[in-house]
């Protein structure tokens, strides 16, 4: 029997990063440290009150969670946002994906600029949207010209800016954002600019967000996840900023009631503690810069971080050295620019464990 399989998805692999039971997992760029006690306690609570209606349907809208969004971004970036500017979904790549189910579609194209995100073609495949790939500089930083340029060539209707990106950790300035979005107000039919800011609690001090020009642009969208900077990659709550309109469009696209009660009482629950947590992201900072000086020290080129990952290289065979970590027990990624390696920053006790690693597959 052949089963009717769109052809555009025949021979594909799902994706997934490896999931090895190793001691050191530096792979997939998530917290090393568990919440704390009291939100454990905080979490546990407000589940438990939310099962006592799980027979009903959650609030499809989640206004209180929301408001919780907003109030959260005041405080991180100084931004003032009403909640009919936040919309949230099961994770970061759900929010992407009702992005490109609102604004790509048959005969549409999504842009971005490689290296990037390995998802975002998926997003684009799965939505039948065509994909156009930018080029980055061999620094990884996007030319705002060149980048203008490439969204007047190729007229997208959506485009895709991870910063910082992953996997190079590079973020972009403003001015850089700008000439993007310059460029997609010129875009015959409209066109969104979509600013991927996965990791944007781990910037270094001065480092912008477009948080911050969100008024000036009613066709950008900035977002964010719970993921990352607050350790609860196993809750999948991911969000975004935009004006009103935009987020709009994202709720006809939504499945209804999308956004279960427990996963709301769970984002809630934490926002409560984001003071704590967002304490351990200042000691994973401090990680990584070590982390690229010490790899510098040992003459490899390193890219310039804002996030909590390290890229590295380069190396002749990148494969020898993964497999040689691995057998020492740490788990890293073989992703990004051919020749360069991607660690996570992890405790010290494990960055200790990746260094040795590093030192005796690598000699030095």
């Amino acid at each position: 029997m052949t089963l009717p399989l769109r052809p555009e998805l025949a021979g594909l692999e799902p994706y997934g990063a490896p999931q090895l039971d190793v001691p050191v997992l530096l792979n997939v760029n998530e917290n090393p440290y568990p919440p704390a006690d009291d939100v454990v306690a905080d979490i546990a609570a407000d589940v438990a009150a939310a099962a006592r209606g799980l027979n009903r349907y959650p609030d499809r809208d989640f206004l209180a969670l929301r408001t919780d969004l907003a109030a959260y971004l005041l405080r991180e970036s100084g931004v003032p946002l009403a909640p009919e500017q936040i919309w949230a979904a099961n994770g970061s790549n759900e929010v992407m994906l009702h992005l490109l189910q609102a604004f790509g579609g048959p005969g549409r194209t999504a842009l971005s600029f490689a290296p990037t995100y390995s998802m975002y073609p998926e997003y684009a495949r799965d939505t039948s949207t065509g994909w156009v790939q930018g080029r980055r500089e061999d620094d990884f930083t996007l030319d705002p010209d060149r980048a203008a340029a490439t969204v007047a060539e190729h007229a997208p209707s959506v485009v895709l800016l991870a910063s910082p990106n992953n996997p190079t950790g590079t973020a972009l300035p403003l001015d850089t954002i700008r000439a993007v979005l310059a460029a997609a107000a010129q875009v015959p039919g409209g066109c969104v600019v979509v600013v991927d800011e996965a990791y944007g609690e781990f910037r270094r001090a001065g480092t912008p967000s477009a948080l911050e020009i969100l008024a000036e642009h009613p066709h950008l969208a900035v977002s964010r996840t719970m993921s990352k900077a607050f350790g609860l990659a196993g809750a999948r709550v991911g969000y975004l900023a935009a004006a009103p309109a935009l987020v709009d469009a994202l709720r006809v696209v939504r499945l209804p009631y999308h956004l279960s009660g427990v996963t709301q009482a769970v984002a809630r629950a934490a926002l409560k503690h984001s003071d704590a947590l967002m304490a351990q992201v200042g000691s994973l900072r401090e990680e990584r810069d070590a982390c690229v000086a010490w790899l510098r020290g040992r003459g490899l080129d390193v890219a310039d971080s804002d996030a909590n990952f390290v890229l590295f290289g380069p190396f002749d065979d990148r494969h020898a050295i993964w497999e040689g970590l691995l057998r020492r027990g740490v788990l890293i990624r073989e992703v990004g620019p051919p020749q360069w390696l991607r660690v996570s920053i992890g405790t010290g006790e494990e960055m200790a464990a990746f260094r040795d690693a590093l030192v005796e597959v690598t000699g030095r």
